[in-house]
């Protein structure tokens, strides 16, 4: 399965509301080497850049959402509440 950035980046938002609550920048970009999405959210002087496997952005076009990257943005969203 190809995943489309753009189906990607829109399904992360929808699954993961704080990106969107908080005004996170979101940008994908594939990773050839690594076979994984790298996923990057800023916001002023905070960032994150964590990846999401092959397999998962998959999973995540299907619904299922990725314990791994909403435990990351969780953690990024606790940070950046704590220091505004």
């Amino acid at each position: 399965m190809s995943v489309d950035p753009k189906a990607l980046e829109s399904k992360l938002r929808e699954m993961y509301p704080d990106i969107d609550k908080y005004k996170f920048d979101l940008a994908l970009n594939f990773n050839e080497q690594k076979d994984a999405w790298i996923v990057e959210l800023k916001h002023g002087k905070h960032e994150l850049t964590t990846h999401l496997e092959r397999k998962d952005a998959e999973a995540c076009l299907d619904g299922v959402q990725c314990v791994y990257l909403g435990v990351q943005i969780g953690q990024f969203v606790k940070n950046f509440e704590a220091q505004e």
